[in-house]
């Protein structure tokens, strides 16, 4: 299969940021170093993804669908798992799914993911599916959560919290975006939780959640629309103990589009590995051209959560109750 091995001046600049975190970076707005790399672009124009390790394996689980309003079939949209190490897809399942997400359980891999194999057009889709493996090689794959009426379904993102598991699932009603939530006792049986919809501090554009739970906080990384003073999509970064009541990290956006970054820092994922937290998102015109970088923070993801809520700070805040 086909390989898309990192620069190698990747590992230099790794080892340069291995230090621990000074005092002075304590005090202040958590430090995200963008690392100089971007995935392949032209082949795939990569977007949605999740970062996990499986089985001992770093792997980023993602999808590739056609840019530019292409029209998606089962022959051009799948998923894919790459091994961060080597670069290698180590396989591609998943025909005419997108919008992906991961959660790794024990032995289990478990990739969610919007089906849109009955329409053709991922605005279309019959709901999300999961596909369970514990090889990468045989998948059961299962309807797990189902739209609403004309409601239209995209992003989810899975954690583990003191009640079981939680999911964060993107809509467009009724807020063109925003996200809700579902609880599940097994990964496989999902319970909608009535009555909350996240929609930000305005009533606004909130999508594509990146869900995290250290008690007695809920974390959400969301993306916000564009707005003025900022360079396009942002990522913003709020919290919650109940999932009603939510204050917003005075430090959002917490990622915004730099230099040949388009106008997107989007579809954020995190991951903590070896010590360091890493979040991947993606970048683009959210129209023609995307791909995947990487920002990584010198320390827990734990503690970056927190630090991102200083303490002595008023926050804004806001509810999910509607």
């Amino acid at each position: 299969m086909k390989k898309n091995i990192l620069p190698i001046f990747f590992v230099g600049l790794f080892l340069l940021f291995c230090t621990a975190p000074t005092k002075a970076q304590k005090s202040q707005r958590p430090v995200l170093v963008k690392l100089p790399f971007a995935f392949e672009r032209g082949v795939r124009e990569p977007m949605e993804n999740t970062p996990v390790v499986f089985n001992s394996h770093l792997l980023l689980v993602a999808n590739y669908r056609p840019s530019g309003g292409s029209k998606v079939d089962e022959k051009n949209s799948y998923l894919y798992i790459d091994d961060l190490r080597t670069g290698e897809e180590i396989t591609r399942f998943g025909l005419a799914h997108s919008f992906v997400s991961a959660y790794v359980n024990n032995s289990e891999l478990n990739v969610f993911a919007l089906d849109f194999s009955e329409s053709g057009k991922v605005w279309q889709s019959s709901g999300i599916d999961r596909f369970v493996t514990s090889d990468l090689k045989n998948w059961k794959t299962e309807k797990v959560i189902l739209p609403e009426g004309d409601e239209h379904l995209f992003n989810s993102s899975v954690c583990r919290d003191d009640k079981g598991f939680l999911m964060a699932y993107e809509s467009n009603k009724p807020v063109q975006w925003c996200f809700k939530f579902a609880r599940s006792n097994d990964l496989s049986k999902w319970e909608k939780i009535p009555g909350l919809v996240f929609t930000g501090v305005n009533h606004e554009f909130s999508a594509c959640p990146a869900i995290r739970y250290f008690k007695p906080y809920y974390y959400v990384i969301y993306c916000h629309d564009q707005e003025k003073g900022h360079n396009g999509y942002t990522s913003y970064l709020a919290r919650s103990k109940n999932l009603i009541n939510w204050e917003l990290s005075p430090y959002s956006p917490i990622l915004e589009a730099g230099e040949d970054e388009g106008i997107n820092n989007s579809d954020a994922d995190i991951i903590e590995y070896e010590g360091r937290t890493y979040i991947y998102y993606a970048t683009g015109d959210q129209r023609t051209w995307s791909t995947i970088r990487v920002a990584m923070y010198n320390g827990l993801m734990k503690t970056f959560f927190e630090d991102n809520f200083p303490k002595g700070v008023t926050f804004t805040k806001f509810s999910t109750q509607q």
